[in-house]
């Protein structure tokens, strides 16, 4: 698939690209980037190459990752990153930071509903989640903002610096966003 560039009422979505490295390098040198993602610690202009120039160009190609850098549209400011994994037929799974200069302005969560509009749209997907390190309340405030519901603890959920650490987990529905599901839903009875 080719890269998408989406727009908000604040925001240019669209792909980094090695012109991004730079930016993106110093961007993800903040401690609390590295200790919320699972980025590498520490970062280096290696990973921000291999990031911008191979994850994701061929993420988009592959139809396997989509990647967006947050802009604030007039200079091009990072704002933050985004990115949707598919992770089974009919789902996927989100992931995001924020610089910290642009924390607590609402951005990310504005990028979170434009995404998750486009992937329910464009990726006929009917289930996107959310995971995050028990503990990350500012990643927890943006998903739930969003429209996503906290399901509960996958104990050892993920693995961040080598240790296997437990994670919320949520989702986020078409049906939640006022759209149509590809697959019809059941839930169980309550």
């Amino acid at each position: 698939m080719e890269p998408v560039t989406l727009t908000t009422d604040r925001l240019l979505l669209r792909t980094p690209t090695p012109q991004d490295t730079e930016t993106v390098l110093a961007a993800v040198q903040d401690p609390d980037i590295l200790r919320w993602t699972t980025i590498p610690s520490p970062y280096l202009v290696e990973h921000a190459q291999s990031f911008t120039e191979q994850l994701v160009p061929e993420g988009w190609a592959n139809g396997t990752m989509f990647t967006w850098g947050l802009f604030l549209p007039e200079g091009e400011d990072l704002v933050g990153m985004l990115g949707l994994s598919m992770r089974s037929l009919g789902t996927a799974e989100i992931g995001y930071w924020a610089t910290k200069q642009h924390r607590g302005s609402g951005y990310i969560t504005e990028a979170v509903r434009a995404a998750s509009h486009w992937a329910f749209s464009e990726l006929s997907i009917d289930r996107l989640e959310w995971r995050a390190e028990v503990g990350n309340q500012p990643s927890r405030a943006v998903a739930e903002r969003a429209g996503f519901v906290v399901e509960g603890v996958l104990r050892s959920g993920l693995v961040h610096q080598g240790v296997r650490r437990d994670c919320w987990v949520g989702s986020v529905l078409p049906s939640d966003l006022g759209l149509a599901s590809t697959t019809p839903y059941l839930p169980a009875p309550r």
